[in-house]
């Protein structure tokens, strides 16, 4: 009989490209995974790890066991929900990985609601940016992700993020044969749906000689100084993107919490392009400006099929809907335009 644990940490293995990495995601010791990937290698009768320099690759074995797992844990994620499928209560721990403003702005909203009404039920949030979140979904460390696409972000560039997100948090960087094939793989065994798409405004002090107006564009923006996430972030995508075809202005501060982003727009310290789901109540004294066209991302939420009839998925799931359709007539600023993303 196969250990279920040893081959999720080989799985791990294959994904992130070394056992370090496989038992950091684990929360184990090195050494603890490696005594997992040799009781496998006991179990199988082969190999299934080989030295290569300082760390290790996967052998042909090693190969196939990974493209056969993903089909092994949907076998016993489906054994896991029949057995609670007579309960219509949603019970037990959910994992649940996101960005950290979808946790702000779609998730914490939820909690309160959540352990009111199914009590028995328990949520373990964690941090993860989009890839690392759907390679956890993917490998079986999560349950459910929420997950953004940024059209100009490299990682999702050239397809959806049905498409290529997922797949490519699950390909690994190893370039092997299961690393070309792996992200068909996973799109075979997730699903997505939409929650919303999220907009970026430009924050502004009540005094600055744009805050009337009802929607700015770059070339208003240009003699300003900013207050930016910092580089490979969505955001400062969003604000390269924003003056792509004029000079950049001046960059003063690259701050990745927001709110700290807004306290020195406050202060003085200049204006800030801040996504709406992050934004918390503006203080008095600021003003959230549309931009056209409007940056946008789309936030989806992200789960295994064979987990689709897990109650627990079902009602956060419906928590979340219903918080985006309470809070869609909101009456921050909405300019869209689909082209720009």
């Amino acid at each position: 009989m196969i250990d279920a644990a040893a081959l999720r940490a080989l799985t791990l293995i294959a994904d992130t490209g070394s056992v370090a990495a496989a038992a950091e995601a684990l929360g184990f010791t090195p050494s603890a995974v490696s005594q997992q990937v040799k009781r496998l290698e006991a179990q199988v009768g082969v190999a299934l790890l080989a030295r290569a320099g300082r760390g290790v690759v996967l052998t042909s074995a090693g190969e196939s066991l990974c493209d056969a797992a993903p089909e092994v844990f949907a076998a016993m994620e489906r054994a896991a929900q029949a057995a609670v499928a007579r309960s219509a209560e949603p019970l037990g721990t959910l994992r649940v990985v996101a960005f950290s403003t979808a946790i702000r702005g779609l998730l914490v909203p939820c909690l309160p609601a959540l352990g009111v009404r199914h009590p028995a039920l328990t949520l373990e949030v964690r941090e993860q940016d989009p890839a690392e979140a759907a390679a956890a979904l993917a490998t079986g460390a999560a349950d459910l992700a929420l997950l953004h696409d940024s059209a100009a972000l490299p990682a999702w560039s050239g397809g959806s993020l049905r498409e290529t997100a997922i797949g490519a948090g699950a390909a690994g960087p190893r370039g092997s044969a299961r690393g070309s094939s792996g992200g068909s793989t996973v799109r075979r065994v997730v699903r997505t749906e939409q929650l919303s798409v999220d907009v970026g405004d430009v924050i502004v002090r009540a005094d600055h000689p744009l805050a009337g107006r009802p929607a700015v564009t770059a070339a208003d923006l240009r003699g300003d100084a900013w207050v930016t996430s910092p580089p490979g972030t969505a955001c400062h995508d969003w604000f390269r993107r924003l003056f792509a075809r004029s000079p950049q202005p001046e960059v003063r501060h690259r701050i990745d919490d927001f709110s700290t982003q807004i306290a020195l727009v406050a202060a003085g310290g200049g204006i800030a392009l801040v996504p709406r789901l992050a934004r918390p109540a503006l203080p008095a004294g600021l003003v959230a400006l549309p931009v056209s066209p409007a940056p946008t991302r789309t936030v989806e939420a992200a789960w295994r099929r064979s987990s689709q009839d897990s109650p627990a998925i079902r009602v956060v799931l419906a928590a979340l809907r219903a918080h985006v359709r309470a809070t869609a007539d909101s009456p921050a600023p909405c300019v869209t335009d689909a082209a720009s993303r």
